[in-house]
């Protein structure tokens, strides 16, 4: 069985197109073209703007013109995440698909379920003629994952319409009606190259295994963060030993999880053994701890040449004591919404630059903006306190539960009617374009929801294809059953 076995067919046929379009964040010139084409070759009316969000309107069905006009809205962009030992170029190559039992998985990367489902099924609703529905607005995105920049330059007059349907969530059987705020805050350590020491023993340390995952949706599950091990050990042996450091890198994306991180490090030839020993210890001690959530994290060591530098002496010792300090992980719960994580922090990624600056980006989540900028002045005292330059970016808004929505009250109707039970009604810890969107158009009524899809972010995403079909019926029900503008 492949993609194109697999029902409601046309979801999927249009899920598959995209697969075949290359579209990593803020590389969106690829999709923004298949999509006007499309547009073109539908008949539709079609706009963008000047950051690349593209609109796209069809008129009422017959019998349902007086109905309040919907907004279906997807992002177009997609985590470009791959396994080391995965030969891909997400500037040019398809996705590679393949059916496992109820799953529909990637070849080695991420498989852009996240958000290319919720876009298929925006587009198989504009491309069909036999589907129920008020005047419809289908609003396309681009660069939700790293930095939310199209929902941040949506003009004030682009859309008209009442309600909004984000089709951005990963749990089919759940509603949504908030999400968290985010934030991000770097931090960069200026180093200078030292002459690599005499009678070392060089070795590169190397974690890898790990599921790493969304920054927000999952970062309540305790997943092994690769930075956060790496420095664990390298801690630890610079309080038993001299260590000296020549390169280290870790993490990619501010909303992943860090699943890989290395580094190439010198102690002195007559301390080997007992590294050897602290690692063999200290690897036991992580899979135990990690046992339930990354029973696969592997910690490597292997002798590697000597190098031509390293990095000096205190900026070593500062780095590795921040991110010792720096924190990771659920910071503070919801009292209000029971087992919603409430503020969060991600040590996502640790890079050396060209121009001899260490560079460590983080990420902070929070429905509240105050916990939000606590956690981030946190993290900045962390790293000032290591002598780093940090800044914050401006951040985004979290999306205020409000239980008393109408279009809460259809699409509660609508699953019941299909399904004989009570959809769960929740706020997601992850960052969704709605709170921008609120900001901009105040009146709009909104509700999230989307079919299942774990691990997104990371090579192991996958969507179940059996909550593709649930979610898709769900959705026409809703729009179907909309009730009339009050005169």
């Amino acid at each position: 069985m492949t993609i194109h076995d697999l029902e409601p067919k046309l979801v999927w046929k249009y899920f598959y197109e995209l697969t075949q379009v290359p579209r990593p964040s803020k590389k969106e010139g690829k999709v923004i073209a298949y999509l006007l084409d499309f547009a073109k070759s539908h008949n539709i009316e079609v706009k963008k703007d000047d950051a690349g969000n593209i609109l796209m309107t069809k008129p009422a069905t017959k019998g349902k013109e007086n109905l309040p006009t919907v907004i279906l809205q997807g992002h177009v962009d997609m985590v470009a995440e791959k396994n080391n030992d995965t030969v891909f170029d997400f500037d040019n190559d398809p996705i590679q698909t393949y059916v496992d039992g109820d799953w529909l998985k990637a070849k080695g990367t991420t498989l852009g379920a996240d958000n290319g489902v919720g876009v298929a099924a925006a587009l198989a609703i504009l491309a069909s003629d036999d589907i129920e529905h008020g005047k419809l607005e289908c609003l396309f995105t681009v660069d939700e994952e790293t930095g939310l920049t199209g929902a941040y330059a949506l003009g004030k007059d682009f859309l008209t319409g009442d309600i909004l349907i984000n089709l951005d969530t990963e749990e089919e059987g759940e509603l949504y009606i908030g999400c968290a705020g985010g934030k991000g805050t770097t931090a960069a350590f200026c180093y200078t190259e030292d002459e690599t020491p005499m009678n070392q023993y060089w070795f590169r340390l190397e974690v890898k295994g790990l599921n790493g995952g969304h920054s927000g949706s999952e970062i309540h599950k305790g997943l092994g963060n690769a930075n956060k091990i790496l420095n664990r050990f390298l801690w630890t042996l610079s309080r038993k030993m001299e260590i000296y450091v020549s390169e280290i890198t870790g993490g990619n994306l501010h909303n992943a999880i860090a699943r890989e991180a290395s580094a190439v490090v010198g102690i002195p030839i007559a301390d080997k053994e007992e590294v050897i020993s602290l690692l063999n210890i200290f690897t036991a001690q992580i899979k135990d701890e990690l046992k339930v959530v990354d029973p696969n994290v592997v910690i490597d060591m292997e002798t590697t040449d000597e190098p031509v530098n390293v990095i000096d002496k205190e900026t070593t010792n500062n780095l590795i004591n921040a991110l010792c300090a720096c924190p990771h992980g659920v910071m503070a719960m919801s009292h209000e919404i029971p087992g919603l994580v409430e503020a969060s922090t991600n040590l996502a990624s640790v890079k050396m630059k060209e121009d001899n600056r260490i560079v460590v980006g983080t990420s902070q989540r929070s429905s509240t903006d105050s916990l939000k900028n606590y956690v981030a002045d946190m993290v900045n005292a962390a790293f000032t306190l290591g002598g780093a330059k940090v800044e914050h970016s401006a951040g985004y808004p979290g999306w205020k539960p409000n239980p008393n929505s109408q279009i809460l009250k259809v699409a509660k109707e609508s699953f019941k009617r299909l399904f004989g039970k009570e959809p769960e009604i929740k706020a997601i810890h992850a960052g969704l374009e709605c709170g921008l969107f609120l900001e901009k158009y105040p009146h709009l009524d909104m509700v999230s929801c989307g079919p299942t899809i774990t691990d997104a972010h990371s090579p192991a995403e996958q969507v179940n294809i059996p909550s593709v079909g649930k979610w898709w019926a769900l959705l026409l029900d809703i729009l179907k059953n909309i009730p009339e503008k009050k005169s």
